[in-house]
């Protein structure tokens, strides 16, 4: 009997909270994913490439989950509290009936294990399938699909994510339940509202709605403008503007609420019942929604710029070349490369090994003046003001000494990438910019005003520049980026640089290597045989390592702490509403006695729900729309602020699809609702 009674309370309790027992399983899922990100084959590649970096990464991971960890307890905490203060007429009849403290303590403990276990069995499997199916989506998206991909699976991490979750479990019950088995059977079969707040003047609620107002104001204009990014001092000062914003304007709410109770239809059912249900809710849990809130809006923004990071170095930089080779300061050190990979039978590995020539003007001394573009600048200044047009200004007005590149090896370049070929005549040149330093906007401009073919002056001879801004990558190591160059004719370039200019050696690797094996397996096993050649190079793999780990770094942990966060505030709204809702069941039962129809009484608790619910997501969602623009500008690297406008588009995409997570926790919250006022509309005997 005693076991029936432990397996029957544990089934209702899942059935009766499914919301929190699904924030659970989410917990469980997150867990597992951040503690076995080092057995995921993006992070195994990454280690091979970016070690240091990743090994740095590897060491916030436990911090990572401590924090979690301390934050996941007290949501434990709160819906724990909840199911027993439900239960606790039945825990009081259990004791009149004579079952002792200590009976009634081991049937709770056992009926808490059993749901941590049932979580567990059905959440680690799951997790260790979706830890796979990240790992193959990742490396789809960043352009490593093939590679070869092996089943992981962490013992460790699942070691520690069962012993985290069974720990703050077992804290979270030990608590709660020392708190139930010493009250009196008394208190137990009697229900304990609310205390009476205390209600200051109307004026005093106004001007902390205000106060809220302003400060949360000047937290946005701070973090917008990036003055939050300019030292500590001012980072603190934003932080402490927005919490003291956050908590004023929910602690002031009450006023608008009142006067939303006085002029609005008093006719239609039950408005008043649940305009008063809502304004005490939120009198009695205004920290409580700040709070949430706040916890939204941290996880808005980290969804939002996880996301809107993860797009950005997935596709910043199409894949041409496979190999650079550095160590060339002469064309006699090409083919010194060229014959110790045909020495070491290499040179068949590679459909094409072209060279890339770049070199500044040698014929004046005067840097400053040794190109002028005069024509090019006027233009932009009578285009309309924009943040394009200012960056173009600023950036070109240091363009007085710029990199040449010959229109030979460029032409060699964009053949191996597909892409047409440059056609200059004499006295001609085209402007190159790389895709770092530029966007699809400025590169528009520009274009637009080169359609013109405007003058420049290259060491006091007039040229015309036209074309196409070019953007295609000279090398393969992107740390070697030209913020702006000339493509000229090879005469010109020749003339110009007087013969003295940095080489590079691009290889394209033949097509028979790639179709035998994947890419990374491929590139990988040719960098250990380049390695005994003593040559200096650069491969796409350690590019794409970069990549990768920006990749990881910047959205793994981003989406990872958004999910938390979101869980924790969800589930703590709701099941502060369904507490509230049952600590007020008097009310509702006076309703039914008055003849209120369950329908009408679910109608009233669903809005109820609406406004609960609405209320921090709707200020969460405005606030992020200023923390992922200041996060994305104050986190991220030039090159990644050049496509803000496109990020900022998509980080608002992901914002709108977690609304449609709060939309699915709000109806869950409404179906529980629905079931506890259904247990009200049966009469009840009064003790």
């Amino acid at each position: 009997m005693f076991f029936k009674l432990i397996s029957r309370g544990s089934r209702r309790n899942r059935k009766e909270n499914s919301l929190f027992f699904s924030s659970l399983l989410v917990s469980v899922l997150a867990f597992y994913m951040i503690l076995s990100l080092s057995h995921q084959d993006v992070m195994i590649f990454l280690t091979r490439m970016e070690s240091d970096a990743v090994d740095k990464l590897m060491t916030i991971i436990p911090v990572f989950y401590g924090l979690t960890l301390f934050i996941l307890f007290f949501l434990i905490y709160y819906a724990g509290k909840y199911q027993l203060e439900r239960r606790r007429h039945e825990f009081g009849v259990c004791l009149m009936l004579g079952m002792r403290r200590v009976r009634l303590f081991a049937m709770l403990l056992i009926e808490d294990l059993q749901s941590s276990l049932i979580v567990l069995i059905i959440g680690l499997p799951a997790a260790v399938l979706l830890s796979e199916l990240v790992s193959l989506i990742t490396a789809r998206l960043v352009g490593i699909g093939i590679i070869g991909h092996h089943i992981s699976f962490s013992f460790r991490a699942v070691l520690w994510t069962a012993a985290g979750f069974l720990l703050i479990k077992l804290m979270a019950f030990l608590i709660l339940s020392g708190r139930i088995s010493r009250q009196e059977i008394g208190s137990l079969l009697v229900e304990t509202p609310d205390g009476v707040k205390k209600q200051m003047p109307a004026l005093v609620y106004g001007a902390s709605v205000l106060l809220g107002i302003f400060c949360l104001t000047v937290a946005y204009g701070l973090a917008i403008h990036g003055e939050a990014w300019s030292g500590v001092r001012q980072m603190g000062l934003t932080v402490f503007l927005g919490l003291l914003g956050t908590f004023a304007f929910f602690w002031g709410l009450r006023f608008p609420m009142e006067l939303a109770l006085r002029s609005g239809k008093h006719n239609r059912k039950l408005h008043v019942f649940h305009l008063r249900q809502i304004q005490e809710t939120v009198i009695h849990r205004s920290s409580t929604l700040a709070i949430c809130s706040l916890l939204i809006l941290a996880a808005l923004c980290c969804f939002g710029t996880g996301v809107s990071v993860f797009r950005f170095y997935g596709e910043s930089e199409p894949h041409v070349l496979d190999y650079t080779f550095t160590d060339c300061e002469e064309e006699k050190d090409t083919e010194f490369i060229r014959q110790t990979l045909a020495a070491y039978q290499l040179d068949t590995c590679f459909s094409d090994l072209f060279e890339m020539r770049t070199g500044y003007i040698r014929t004046t001394e005067d840097h400053e003046h040794a190109f002028r573009m005069e024509p090019l600048m006027s233009a932009l200044r009578e285009l309309p003001a924009s943040t394009d047009t200012e960056v173009l200004l600023n950036n070109l007005g240091y363009a007085t000494y710029p990199h040449l590149i010959p229109l030979e090896d460029y032409n060699r370049l964009l053949a191996a990438a597909g892409l047409p070929k440059l056609t200059l005549d004499a006295k001609e040149a085209a402007i190159y910019m790389d895709s770092g330093f530029t966007n699809f906007e400025r590169t528009k401009l520009l274009n637009r005003i080169l359609e013109t073919e405007p003058e420049a002056i290259l060491d006091q001879e007039t040229i015309h520049l036209t074309g196409t801004v070019q953007t295609t990558s000279l090398v393969t190591d992107r740390s070697i980026t030209l913020a702006f160059a000339l493509i000229l004719p090879d005469e010109m370039f020749e003339t110009y640089t007087q013969g003295t200019y940095n080489i590079y050696l691009n290889g394209i690797l033949a097509d028979e290597e790639t179709e035998q094996d994947n890419l990374m397996s491929v590139i990988s096993d040719l960098n250990q045989r380049l390695d005994k050649t003593g040559l200096s190079y650069e491969s796409y793999l350690q590019n794409m390592g970069r990549q990768l780990f920006y990749m990881v770094a910047a959205s793994y942990i981003t989406i990872y702490l958004a999910i938390i966060f979101l869980i924790i505030a969800n589930t703590v709204i709701g099941v502060q509403f369904l507490m509230s809702q049952q600590k007020t069941n008097r009310r509702y039962r006076t309703l039914i006695r008055l003849g209120a129809a369950y329908d009408v009484l679910c109608r009233s608790a669903r809005t109820q729900i609406n406004w609960y619910f609405g209320i921090p997501a709707t200020v969460a969602a405005f606030s992020s729309l200023f923390g992922v623009r200041s996060l994305l500008g104050g986190l991220l690297s030039f090159d990644a602020r050049s496509n803000l406008a496109e990020m900022m588009f998509l980080s608002a995409a992901m914002i709108l699809g977690l609304c449609v997570i709060e939309y699915i926790y709000i109806a869950a919250v409404k179906r529980s609702s629905d079931r506890y006022l259904l247990t009200l509309m049966v009469p009840m005997r009064e003790e």
